[in-house]
Order: C-alpha cells, then structure tokens, then sequence
C-alpha cells in the first residue's frame, strides 16, 4: 500500500495544481506540504482522506486553468513591476557567496541573454566563480530584449518580443573576466550563437522552463514582484538554492512566512534601499524616480531585499543586546502574553518571554539564537498571524513575534 507522503504527491499530481495552489486551497502551509511531498514529515490520515474526498467531489482537474494572465497581466500594468537591477547590485551581493557557487549551474529564469544585469554577470565571473554552467530564459514579451544588443538566435534571426529565449553555457573564454567590457561578452555571445529561441514563451512556471529549473543547481533573478511568491514556491518544490531580489511586503506572505520561520530562508546582505532601472514608458513619480543624463528612467525602493537559502556568516553573527526589561518601557499587547518592543536596539537580554519586533529584525536574525514564534498583523490572515498588535487599545505596526533560545553570551 502506497505511503502517505506517496498519496499526497499522487493526489497533488491528479488535481494538476501547484504546491503554492494546492496548499491554498486545503489551507495548509506551503511548506508543510512540501515537507510532505519530499518524506520529511508524514500527513495525518484524516488530512489525507479529506483532501481525496473534496477532490472526488469537485472534480476539480476541468475546471481550474491558471494559464499566463497573471504574467501577462504584470507585464501590462499601468504601473508595472519590472524593475531592472542593476550589475552593481548583483555583485555587491554576490560577493558574499562566492565560494558556495563553484561547481554550480546557474539559473536566472527571468532574465534576457544580455541586456539582464544577471546574464553579464554570470558571463563576466562565469571563471572566477569556478560555474558548471549558465542558463538565462527570457519571457516573450520583454521590453528590453535586443536594447542593447544585435544577437541573433541558433538560425540568425535577431531576437524579438515574439519569442521567449534561453541563453545556455558550459564555458566561457578565459578572455572574459570581471573586468571586461560589455562589448566583449556581447562579440562572444553573438558569435557563439548561444542564444536558442524557446517553443513556448519563457514563463518560468511552463514545463519547458521548469526542465531548465531541474537541470540548476541555484537561482539568481529579480523576477516581477507580483509573481515573487510564485517564483520561491516554485524553487522551493523543485529543491533547489535560490538567491533573489524580493520587496520586504512579501516576508509575511503565507508562502514565505513559514519558510523563515522554518529556518529555511533568510535574508540576504542588502535590505532596504535599492536602484533599479524602469521601461522608458514608466510613469513618473513625485518621490524615489529620476532620469538620469542618458535619458534612462530610475526608480529606487527604501523595502528592497534579496531572500535566500544560501548560507552566509551573518546570520551566525549574535546580535548584541544591552537593555533590561522593566515592564514601563515594555508593555503587553492588549490580547497576548507578548511584549512590544519598538526597535530592534531595544530588544532586552534579560526578558525569556514572547517579544513583538519590527520586521527588520529578520535582517538580524541569528536562528541559533532566537526563536521566531510567528507574526502579529491583523490576528486572522493565516495559522501563523497570532493576533492584532494593541497596546492599550492604538495598533501598532506589524510585527515579528520572537523568543530567546539562550542567553547571550555574557548576560
């Protein structure tokens, strides 16, 4: 007789829906259902019995079709998402991972062969980094796809929004290096002809896609916001490393909560404020936009991050904690045994209960030394948001319950 995890997985597979769906729908934790699926914790009986008889019932295989609209409708938005990252950007945080990337293939499934800052990163420190290869895949409707280069696919058509492509590379001349110039990948991209035109349109959830995701051993992009759940549920099923570029909003997503609250992803070293390039048919704005000399649109974010699985010695660092407790400084909420406490330099060393701290705090999370207990936003939006954060009746900004796990070191 077939296990629970293997009923799970066949049951996940008939009704054609994806774990981030699948999850929602049953109102379980993303990441307990993966968990699931990949034998590391066993479902309960009766979960397993109720989702088989809704699925029988429902016969939900016709009906739910989730095609591209989001994607497309991400694209086309009047104020859209496409926030291009800049090259100084992915090697700033780069930097900090070096040694973790040798051997590696490299996937950035939301990328353009040369105009992506990630491609021409890759490309330039593809031999530094020591890579086993490189695969970039671009969406069909790019609006910077062949901007800023004359390449040309397997069959010498130039590039178009038509088509979505796939950039693949085993090897890189030892020629291009960090310091090379664009030009210079650029003369060896178009003379290799590694740039293939896809079947389908390079949405990173299509089976094609998902095929280049099978074959990667990390994932480095800076997807459209609006799909950033979508793109870590993904990664996530498929086990893979990922490094990405998020807004902080998505923290507290029911697909990523549990996932940091897991100790399965963390933040990377940049938090806060990031440039990114924007499309020339960007709207201007009255703060964080300018145009610079060249006649290129900018927009910055102050709640930028990077998110990832990769390991990295900042989250082992402790933070240092100087302040007592004493119950005037360090009210209760109004309906939990918790503590509100306004800045993360004022987290007291010698308080053993629950702590409400801001969201920054994740920046500085060192998991052997707190634990995370869940979240307090409106008490109700999923199984971790334990309550609405009062104190004596006025709300207070979302906050991120916390425990010590042991004293700090001298206190």
């Amino acid at each position: 007789m077939d296990t629970l995890n293997a009923q799970i997985r066949e049951l996940r597979k008939v009704s054609g829906l994806s774990q981030n769906t699948f999850a929602e729908k049953f109102e379980i934790p993303t990441s307990t259902l993966q968990d699931w699926e990949h034998d590391r914790r066993t479902p309960p009986v009766y979960v397993v019995g109720m989702i088989d008889k809704i699925l029988s019932n429902e016969r939900i295989i016709g009906r739910l079709s989730a095609g591209n609209s989001i994607l497309n409708k991400a694209k086309s938005a009047k104020d859209n998402d496409e926030f291009y990252t800049t090259y100084e950007t992915v090697a700033r945080e780069m930097a900090h991972y070096i040694p973790q990337f040798k051997n590696k293939v490299v996937l950035c499934n939301c990328d353009d062969p040369f105009e992506s800052s990630f491609s021409k990163y890759f490309i330039k420190n593809f031999n530094h980094l020591g890579l086993k290869g490189l695969i970039c895949t671009s969406y069909y409707a790019s609006r910077v796809i062949g901007s800023e280069s004359e390449l040309v696919d397997e069959n010498n058509e130039p590039l178009s929004t038509d088509n979505g492509y796939v950039l693949s590379l085993t090897s890189v001349p030892k020629r291009i290096t960090p310091e090379s110039k664009d030009e210079a990948v650029h003369s060896f991209l178009k003379k290799k002809k590694a740039v293939k035109k896809l079947k389908g349109n390079g949405d990173f959830r299509s089976a094609e896609c998902i095929k280049y995701l099978d074959q990667a051993d990390i994932v480095v992009t800076n997807p459209p916001f609006s799909l950033f759940r979508e793109l870590i549920s993904l990664i996530v099923e498929h086990d893979k490393q990922f490094l990405v570029i998020g807004n902080q909003n998505a923290l507290t997503y029911k697909e990523i909560f549990p996932l940091i609250q897991e100790n399965k992803a963390w933040i990377g070293y940049q938090f806060g404020d990031m440039e990114f390039r924007v499309p020339s048919d960007s709207e201007p704005r009255d703060t964080r936009y300018w145009v610079d000399e060249s006649g290129q649109k900018w927009r910055s974010l102050g709640n930028a991050m990077w998110l990832t699985n990769i390991d990295m010695n900042r989250r082992h660092q402790e933070l240092a904690l100087c302040k007592v407790y004493d119950s005037l400084s360090y009210p209760k909420y109004d309906e939990y045994d918790a503590i509100e406490v306004s800045k993360v330099a004022d987290i007291p060393m010698d308080y053993e209960g629950i702590m409400g701290v801001p969201i920054t705090f994740l920046n500085k999370h060192n998991p052997e030394q707190f634990d995370i207990v869940g979240e307090a936003n409106h008490g109700s939006d999923n199984s971790f948001d334990l309550f609405k954060p009062t104190v004596d009746g006025k709300l207070k900004f979302k906050r991120i319950l916390i425990q010590k796990k042991r004293l700090v070191a001298g206190a």
